[in-house]
């Protein structure tokens, strides 16, 4: 999907009738939905992609460097260091740098909002490994859990509250993120608010923004459901 997919202009003056607010140009309009109904349809799709694949991407890569970092204790130093440098790059420049390496391709998007997200997710899953009280792992060991089936049955589990509060706003964070891929063609909502800017289009800055809350929003309950599921024991404890 290219940027002229998801790019509607203001139309002349003459478009409409008086009474239109289309041709009055107003900020909330019911026939810009209306009319724009495919356009806006695109361009939420193009942004959920590029945020859920970013935000799974970002997590694959994240975990295992939580766990080196939990693992040996030298590493933990470098890894939290680099990922916070990198989340302390303003995205514009993010994307500059990575753009001989990726072209303008919703690649560039992907991989800039990957990055961001390390920093979120590699602290929170670090934290809730570490948490994990030393005396749960002596007993599993002399159960005779080893290192994998410690790590997969016992510690990520206890760490998995405090890796979801990471999710959660890296996730939110990617849905904002997502909006400066404008300026390479690949930012879902971001190419509408981009576009209403540069023409005044009122109803389309607006809908566009609205909209990008609105799926920051539903992310964040849904994942935060998806939390309450998956650790019923907190629930417990609050109890």
């Amino acid at each position: 999907m290219t940027a002229g997919q998801l790019t509607a202009v203001l139309p002349p003056a003459d478009a409409g009738a008086p009474h239109d607010c289309l041709a009055r140009n107003e900020w909330i309009c019911g026939e810009y939905l209306s009319t724009r109904r495919q356009i806006l349809w695109d361009a939420v799709v193009q942004h959920l992609q590029l945020t859920a694949v970013s935000v799974v991407i970002g997590l694959a890569v994240a975990l295992p460097l939580a766990v080196a970092a939990r693992r040996w204790r030298w590493a933990a130093g470098p890894v939290l260091g680099v990922t916070t440098v990198l989340y302390t790059i303003p995205s514009l420049a993010m994307f500059s740098l990575l753009l001989p390496v990726y072209g303008l391709s919703a690649t560039l998007v992907v991989a800039g909002l990957v990055l961001y997200s390390l920093t979120l997710l590699v602290r929170n899953i670090l934290a809730g490994l570490r948490a994990v009280p030393d005396e749960t792992r002596q007993a599993a060991r002399g159960m005779g859990y080893g290192p994998v089936r410690l790590l997969l049955a016992v510690e990520l589990p206890l760490a998995l509250p405090a890796a979801m509060a990471g999710l959660r706003i890296a996730t939110v964070s990617a849905v904002s993120l997502v909006t400066v891929g404008a300026i390479v063609g690949y930012g879902g909502l971001g190419n509408l608010i981009y576009s209403g800017m540069n023409t005044y289009f009122k109803a389309q800055v607006l809908t566009a923004s609205v909209l990008c809350v609105v799926i920051a929003i539903a992310a964040d309950l849904v994942l935060l459901f998806a939390q309450r599921l998956l650790t019923p024991w907190t629930r417990a404890v609050r109890a």
